[in-house]
């Protein structure tokens, strides 16, 4: 299987990061992938007010990117915000192809370092996957990351890869703790755990100001050992990567963790 890890930056303007979109998802079917994954708040970056660009999974934002997928002929995965309760939205990861239409609420909110997700987000309530090329693929966002439950839950139920679309909040120690959690979180699932970050604004002359979490880079692709089979720098980067689906057996018999666990 191969998939692409399209680390790009988003923007204010959803539909010029619908350029970008389809611009990252033409390469990623001429290199050969049948998956690209973008980041999170592709459709609007967290640098503004998400919940004036909030759209139902029927609107517009999402009828294009549903298209763009059809016309490519690639299954694209990349977040936007649908509308919540409480004046609130979703922050949603939208999977879209020929054989799948689905998507993901946001579990886990980044309640952390100094920004509360929750004051403008609510929360999902349900784990997802989606079948492609026979395989079961787990959904998680950023945050997510850092709960390793999810991930073992997505593996007891039967997915060999977790996708986790990010936009990894800037700080000391960040890039470490993003690069560990997703060889942590591979050994914990014993799946391929493929994170996409977004860019690091910086590495393009873009200045950082306030909390908002706008990525760090450093997009990359786990196998079930927990070994690093690639990984981008903080620049706009399609990583594309190939997956010996095969190796999820021989790692859960070198390291049955799954059937080990006890439960308390």
């Amino acid at each position: 299987m191969r998939i692409a890890l399209a680390q790009v930056l988003s923007t204010a303007d959803p539909q010029r990061n619908l350029v970008t979109v389809r611009d990252y998802a033409r390469q990623a079917k001429e290199a050969g992938a049948s998956l690209v994954v973008f980041p999170e708040a592709m459709q609007v970056s967290f640098a503004h007010d998400i919940s004036k660009y909030a759209q139902p999974l029927d609107g517009p934002w999402a009828t294009l990117l549903r298209q763009q997928a059809r016309e490519i002929g690639i299954t694209i995965a990349a977040g936007m915000f649908t509308p919540g309760v409480d004046q609130r939205v979703r922050n949603t990861l939208l999977v879209a192809g020929s054989q799948v239409d689905t998507h993901y609420d946001k579990i886990h909110l980044y309640d952390a370092f100094g920004y509360l997700e929750s004051d403008s987000v609510t929360p999902g309530d349900a784990p997802v996957q989606f079948e492609h090329e026979g395989a079961s693929i787990g959904l998680a966002t950023c945050y997510d990351l850092r709960f390793p439950q999810l991930f073992v839950h997505h593996a007891k139920a039967g997915a060999s890869v977790c996708i986790v679309s990010a936009s990894w909040g800037q700080g000391e120690g960040k890039v470490q703790q993003w690069t560990t959690l997703a060889q942590a979180r591979a050994l914990d699932s014993t799946t391929f755990v493929l994170a996409v970050d977004q860019a690091d604004p910086e590495s393009v002359g873009r200045k950082i100001s306030g909390a908002a979490p706008l990525g760090v880079g450093h997009s990359i692709a786990v196998d079930p050992l927990g070994r690093v089979i690639a990984q981008a720098g903080t620049q706009p980067e399609l990583l594309v990567v190939d997956l010996d689906l095969d190796l999820i057996d021989t790692a859960r018999k070198q390291l049955p963790v799954l059937a080990n666990a006890v439960q308390f």
